[in-house]
């Protein structure tokens, strides 16, 4: 038999680079992990009978879009079911017409944000269609066991299947893909996204105040390595294989060519730039699966921020810049008290206005002079 974790024959990959690819890590095959979880459950009864729970299928939507659901949840856990399609596809990055051959989960970087909350089920159906060339799987930071569900997911294309985890901790936790091997290459190719787990009670200040937001929205930022030429022009390849080793040669490097929020520089300003208005309050969902980053809302403060995530904490409050650990998903509320742009960036101010990592909200309302006001116009001294 085949193991499951061996590199598809349709892979592109050179027979040098699969087989630095094939490292082991830590389980042989996805079938010896089915037959230990099978195990465990022999052991250890299932405490709760899943067949009464209620299910409710959700429709997952681009970033940084949300799809609806409660900050509170009603009544007791259900089972949450999500699909997850995987896409092999060419991206730009640029203006300038910079390509690469990205790796994602539904067609965006990043891929969707999902939200339960905290004892639900997630109940994920994951797809690699035949038009992909590689192996693919999903390793959830928010799930117990199994590589994070990584060992239990392994698909080649044409293939699917089907994960189920609880989610007994609360916050905002990375997902990606982490096939053995070639974890790296996939995720800063673009493979990961971020799922929320809200506390059944929603969130709380540090002090046991409730806190609502009005819209939330999810940013997930993106370090990419682009190969040059000998011309140092950024090079382009057919399939994600003819790009791997000269890519991999590139993030050992460890010099991104460009840092980006959801998956272009621009992505999120100008024409689409996020909106809110004066009294909104609006949570900010950032994560950043490969390296550390220090977000900052110019012109405005993170009121409350859960800068690793996990909603059990106490947030920091009144925040000018937050960091969040390469790895991690984390969260920030705040309420808009003045029209205008903001611009929201990564404060490490290179990597913000010369590689990418920027956006804007784009606030409309009434302007308040008691907050800020012009007492003179610039003039000549």
């Amino acid at each position: 038999m085949t193991n499951t974790l061996q590199i598809t024959r349709r892979t592109m990959l050179t027979g040098a680079a699969v087989a630095g690819a094939l490292t082991p890590i830590i389980v042989s095959s996805a079938a010896q992990a089915n037959e230990e979880v099978a195990a465990l459950k022999t052991a250890k009864q299932v405490k709760v009978d899943l067949s009464r729970l209620p299910r409710e299928k959700v429709e997952l939507v681009k970033p940084p879009f949300v799809h609806a659901h409660q900050q509170k949840a009603e009544g007791g856990p259900k089972i949450k079911e999500f699909t997850l399609t995987i896409q092999e596809k060419k991206m730009i990055l640029d203006k300038d017409g910079t390509e690469i051959n990205a790796m994602t989960f539904d067609g965006s970087v990043p891929g969707p944000l999902m939200v339960v909350h905290q004892d639900d089920y997630v109940e994920l159906t994951l797809v690699n269609p035949d038009s992909n060339t590689l192996q693919h799987n999903i390793d959830f930071h928010a799930a117990t066991g199994g590589l994070g569900g990584g060992a239990l997911t392994v698909v080649n294309p044409g293939e699917s299947t089907v994960l189920r985890f609880k989610a007994t901790k609360a916050g905002v936790f990375v997902y990606h893909c982490a096939p053995p091997g070639m974890v790296p290459w996939h995720v800063t190719s673009g493979m990961n996204g971020a799922i929320m787990v809200l506390p059944r009670e929603g969130l709380k200040d540090g002090k046991g105040k409730p806190l609502v937001y009005d819209k939330v929205y999810y940013v997930g930022e993106q370090d990419f390595y682009v190969p040059r030429d000998e011309t140092g022009k950024f090079k382009k390849y057919d399939s994600p294989g003819e790009a791997y080793d000269e890519t991999v040669a590139a993030m050992k490097t460890l010099t991104p060519t460009h840092i980006v929020f959801n998956g272009a520089v621009g992505a999120l300003t100008g024409e689409n730039a996020m909106t809110a208005k004066v009294g909104e309050t609006v949570l900010i969902v950032h994560s950043q699966a490969n390296r550390d980053t220090r977000p900052h809302l110019i012109g405005g403060h993170g009121e409350y921020v859960w800068a690793t995530g996990k909603f059990l904490n106490p947030p920091d409050t009144d925040q000018e810049t937050w960091f969040i650990p390469g790895g991690t998903a984390g969260a920030a509320l705040y309420t808009f008290a003045q029209p205008g742009i903001y611009a929201y960036v990564n404060h490490n101010l290179i990597e913000a206005f010369e590689l990418g990592a920027a956006a804007h909200f784009k606030v409309t309302g009434e302007w308040d002079d008691d907050l800020m006001t012009s007492v003179r116009a610039p003039s000549a001294s």
